[in-house]
């Protein structure tokens, strides 16, 4: 679909309202975990359960989540059909190859969705902490704004510094966020905003920077610092510990 005519599309959606939500999680699995000193960390367990399966499993239990794409490695895929099975993960519609980065990765699990899909939710498969009321939570302001993002409020003082780590400055932190998974946004708008990337050869940080290099504005909700990524090895024994006090207050 062409970027004009995705545009007069989702500016017609916000004239006229929308009937219904339906959402499908595109799970982006398919990184090499080159920060992770040789292990695989969507295979790795977090409290007995291995991550990947784990945020799969978050997204199952999310009652707004109508489908799941899970977008990783070929040589993932029976671990993944695997992981369907043992947990029971029903939503799980397809397995679907990533790209050379995030961005076409992302965009090969936006190819494979369902036709009545009318919303998407992006996701960090190594975010195995994530809950199911705060893909919820995201989902309904994206359902209300067309593009909404999990986030934590920043506590730390914040310096940018040079090159060689001198500090230039201490950054006002009073409207700073670091930004999280799920990203929620209207297909078409979403559509539009790979189309544009495309057009003008931009690679994002993440989606919400395709979201908004489009023009459209991308509304944060709170998560909690708990909503945290698996990046290095010492990622999974925060996980765990957090996992086991969750366990300890339930």
């Amino acid at each position: 679909m062409k970027l004009e005519r995705v545009e007069e599309e989702f500016a017609d959606i916000l004239v006229n309202g929308l009937s219904d939500h339906k959402t499908a999680a595109i799970v982006l699995a398919a990184g090499n975990s080159t920060r992770m000193e040789g292990i695989d960390k969507q295979l790795e367990p977090v409290g007995g359960i291995p991550v990947l399966a784990r945020t799969l499993l978050a997204y199952e239990a999310c009652p707004l989540i109508d489908e799941i794409v899970l977008v990783t490695r070929l040589v993932d895929f029976p671990a993944a059909r695997e992981f369907q099975k043992a947990y029971h993960i029903s939503k799980l519609k397809k397995l679907v190859t990533g790209g050379n980065t995030r961005q076409e990765s992302a965009k090969h699990g936006l190819d494979e969705i369902s036709d009545e899909i009318r919303y998407v939710a992006i996701a960090d498969g190594a975010r195995c902490l994530t809950t199911s009321e705060n893909i919820t939570r995201v989902c309904l302001a994206a359902y209300r704004h067309e593009a909404a993002s999990a986030a934590h409020k920043i506590n730390d003082t914040i310096k940018r510094t040079n090159a060689i780590g001198g500090v230039l400055e201490t950054v006002d932190r009073t409207n700073l966020w670091a930004v999280q998974t799920p990203q929620v946004f209207h297909k078409i708008l979403y559509t539009a905003a790979h189309a544009k990337a495309e057009e003008d050869a931009f690679v994002g940080t993440d989606d919400n920077s395709l979201v908004e290099h489009l023009g459209y504005k991308v509304y944060v909700v709170e998560c909690g610092a708990e909503n945290l990524k698996i990046t290095t090895p010492d990622d999974l024994l925060l996980a765990s510990a957090i996992l086991k006090a969750r366990e300890e207050k339930a």
